[in-house]
């Protein structure tokens, strides 16, 4: 029984409209979901992802408009990577981002792959990475980007490559994940007095890699706010299994939920010691369940057990209005 790799990562925005403006308009992603969230029914929660919002491709966000600014500590995920296909998209993505102006950090690399960190307009901390450097192909399926996306689908985000986790210690977290959940570890380094180690799972590679930074020097906080992440999820690819984990978890005395049916796939949540937010989800039954694929994200979506709420639901929400950024230079 194997996790197979990144299904989705959650994260805070207390500005809905421009979340949704640069996401799509920018990024390129295609909202594939707008819904809300089933435990806090007055905020949206935005699903953006390729072009049927498949597991493995979407980063998705909790709208909370009164929340504060994330702020940076252990305890939490501080970088969610993007996969794009080759060091020439990387290069463009610098040119486009710096045409709409986005905050971002110079292009680099890590375990012999190219990166470019950057920066949403509430300071999420994101990055691309080249998921094509060092193999014949991706071990892990890349998503399809939408054909109606702004960005040229030579050049599109292909899904979830890596997330990074900020802890105080090492071993509880790796316990977790190598005994428990059955990464495997692939790289070591540091960076001045920080170590930092990198773990696979299922198929490895790009969309399979969690990054762990030991920040003993942070304040312990294990809530996030705007601009931070609230939880990542990995994939499972059944029923079967996803309930085998949830007694997996249970019988080895980890705090973990009884199975949740969010409708387009089943959720369990645990914490791991260094207080990040886990949860493991279905990769179906998905998006289309209630949509059709060709107008997914278009209105707003509720699962049947919220659906006699509509008129309730819809009056605590903000309409999210048009944004627009500044359109890329010319020849972009």
């Amino acid at each position: 029984m194997n996790l197979g790799g990144l299904h989705h990562v959650t994260a805070v925005t207390s500005r809905a409209s421009e979340n949704v403006a640069f996401y799509t308009e920018v990024l390129g992603l295609r909202l594939v979901k707008k819904t809300v969230n089933q435990d806090d029914v007055s905020a949206y929660h935005l699903f953006y992802g390729d072009e049927l919002g498949r597991p493995g491709t979407e980063m998705t966000f909790f709208d909370w408009e009164m929340v504060g600014a994330h702020q940076e500590g252990s305890g939490q995920i501080s970088n969610t990577s993007f996969r794009v296909p080759g060091r020439a998209a990387i290069e463009w993505w610098a040119q486009r981002l710096d045409a709409y102006g986005v905050q971002r950090g110079e292009i680099g690399e890590r375990l012999g792959r190219t990166v470019l960190p950057f920066q949403d307009p509430e300071g999420q901390r994101l990055e691309l990475m080249d998921d094509m450097a060092g193999e014949a192909a991706p071990r892990v399926e890349p998503g399809i980007p939408w054909d109606r996306s702004p960005v040229p689908a030579e050049y599109g985000i292909r899904g979830l490559a890596e997330v990074t986790l900020t802890v105080r210690e090492l071993a509880p977290t790796a316990f977790i994940l190598t005994e428990v959940l059955g990464f495997r570890q692939v790289a070591a380094d540091r960076n001045g007095e920080f170590q930092s180690v990198t773990y696979e799972t299922g198929p490895g590679g790009p969309g399979a890699l969690v990054r762990v930074v030991v920040r003993p020097d942070l304040p312990f906080r294990p809530r996030s706010g705007a601009g931070g992440v609230h939880h990542v999820a990995f994939r499972t690819p059944n029923d079967e299994e996803h309930a085998a984990w949830q007694r997996r978890l249970a019988q080895i005395g980890i705090g973990v939920t009884p199975v949740i049916d969010r409708y387009y796939f089943k959720s369990i949540y645990f914490r791991e010691p260094g207080g990040v937010l886990f949860e493991i989800a279905t990769d179906g039954p998905g998006f289309a369940t209630d949509e059709d694929p060709e107008h997914l994200g278009e209105r707003l979506a509720l699962p049947p057990f919220l659906e006699p709420h509509r008129a309730e639901i819809e009056a605590g929400l903000k309409p999210i209005r048009p944004v627009t950024f500044a359109p890329p230079s010319a020849g972009d």
